[in-house]
């Protein structure tokens, strides 16, 4: 039996609240707290798109998108550990979404964790990139 990786768990458990806010499924500002709480307030992110955003942008982001996903999934797949140190880690992933009558995307992301000195993961950078399609 092998460990599991608290980085990977992370991760893992982020995006289903991350996916529970936007489809609507979970609507209370608690579940929104909850989720903004996993993510350092010296966050920063460069989105898909090429825009950055910062812990402002994202709090203002998830606040207003609560619910604007219905029947949203996503799939998180091929987690890679990519360095670890007591500090925090770096862990790459692929996420796939999908929406009803939309067409399905696919990322490759990266994200920076910041340990904190009571243990606590924080996503302190993420950066994702749009997978590239093999037509």
């Amino acid at each position: 039996m092998t460990a599991t990786n608290p980085y990977f768990d992370d991760v893992l458990s982020t995006h289903v609240l991350i996916r529970a806010w936007l489809s609507g499924e979970a609507a209370s500002a608690e579940h929104c707290a909850d989720l903004l709480a996993r993510f350092s307030p010296d966050f920063t992110m460069v989105a898909p798109g090429g825009m950055r955003l910062d812990h402002l942008g994202l709090s203002r982001f998830f606040q207003g998108a609560g619910g604007s996903r219905p029947g949203l999934a996503m799939r998180i797949a091929d987690l890679q550990l990519i360095q670890e140190s007591a500090a925090g880690a770096t862990v790459s992933y692929r996420e796939f979404q999908s929406l009803p009558g939309a067409e399905n995307t696919e990322r490759w992301s990266t994200v920076v964790y910041e340990k904190t000195p009571d243990g606590a993961l924080l996503w302190r950078h993420l950066h994702e990139t749009w997978a590239a399609r093999a037509d």
